[in-house]
């Protein structure tokens, strides 16, 4: 009895407790139903008269003591979390938490759609995977046309009249929309396309687009070049110039390239501009009425103008990046150098 009530002492001078969940653990130990000290009273118990009165008092000391030093312990653990809730300030704000900055396309293609939403124009999408019909046909692409030619296309079934593919201009949400929407018509279409082209600094399979269509009575070429004007300087800045240069489109009659002049050097001429003093921003032109006639619009009383430009490349001009493969790569350096551009 006194070797197990030494080894019970030996054990509690050596015990260490730091959270609630020790202080617990302990007196489970010692004197839970199975711990050390209740088994020391059970075999108290079935001892002779002498040896009660031997180690009675000895037995009750000896639990006291426990009781004691489990309830520093438990007082201890308190102070320490009284301590630890005192030094958190619930009222502080929490940690700054890291968050990532916007893909420059998706914010080129935000500050587009919200300067034209200022100019009155509604936002439509349309499936990336479209049919022969809404990519070429409707838009005045017969078949066999050699204007074919100037799009290398990702058909995804061929073999029939009407063959899927991934898109390769958002001209086909035009289409769609002349075929549902009410007149007059003004959105705009943004989205990304597809084109078989091989991947170098200026080109991509993949790129993104916003085209412009409006259709209404008596809309002229002037009106076009108003509203071309009127972006460019929205984008651009006041000061922004812009020319127009014959151009080709099967849908658009007549049409045009259009140019800004540089924001860079001022027209003066630079490396970005080649020394020419503008860059190419985009395609437009006057409606064909073949393109009308074929979405069942009345090309006698309605008329109209489409625009579409490339979003890597306005980006390209904005933030003067040379090489439209790093949209694509996912370079963390890269599109941390945008966490300034917009507001998260």
């Amino acid at each position: 009895m006194k070797e197990e009530i030494q080894k019970v002492l030996a054990d509690l001078s050596e015990l260490r407790c730091q959270t609630r969940k020790d202080v617990e653990e302990a007196r489970i130990r010692f004197l839970g139903k199975k711990g050390e000290v209740t088994k020391l009273f059970d075999e108290f118990r079935t001892m002779d008269k002498e040896m009660k009165k031997e180690f009675g008092k000895t037995l009750n000391d000896l639990k006291q003591t426990v009781q004691n030093r489990i309830e520093e312990f438990k007082n201890q653990a308190a102070s320490e979390d009284s301590t630890q809730a005192a030094a958190q300030d619930l009222t502080m704000p929490g940690d700054a938490i890291a968050l990532g900055s916007r893909h420059p396309v998706s914010i080129v293609r935000q500050e587009i759609v919200d300067i034209f939403r200022k100019f009155g124009y509604d936002v439509a999408e349309g499936p990336e995977i479209e049919d022969d019909y809404h990519v070429f046909e409707a838009l005045n692409f017969p078949p066999n046309h050699p204007a074919r030619d100037m799009q290398d296309t990702f058909f995804v079934s061929a073999g029939h009249p009407n063959p899927l593919l991934l898109r390769t201009h958002t001209s086909s949400v035009q289409v769609r929309a002349m075929e549902t929407m009410k007149l007059p018509i003004r959105v705009i279409c943004p989205g990304r396309v597809f084109r078989n082209e091989a991947i170098s600094a200026r080109a991509h399979c993949i790129f993104h687009q916003v085209e412009g269509l409006y259709i209404d009575e008596n809309v002229t070429f002037a009106d076009l070049k108003q509203a071309i004007l009127l972006f460019a300087r929205e984008m651009f800045g006041p000061d922004t110039e812009i020319r127009m240069r014959p151009s080709f489109f099967p849908f658009t009659e007549p049409s045009a390239e259009v140019d800004v002049s540089c924001n860079i050097c001022h027209g003066k001429g630079c490396n970005i501009c080649k020394g020419t003093g503008w860059l190419e921003i985009l395609g437009c032109g006057m409606v064909d009425p073949n393109v009308l006639e074929a979405s069942g619009i009345d090309s006698k009383k309605y008329s109209g103008f489409a625009f579409g430009m490339g979003l890597e490349r306005i980006a390209m001009l904005k933030w003067r990046v040379n090489d439209l493969r790093h949209y694509f790569e996912n370079d963390m350096r890269f599109l941390r150098e945008f966490s300034s551009a917009v507001e998260v």
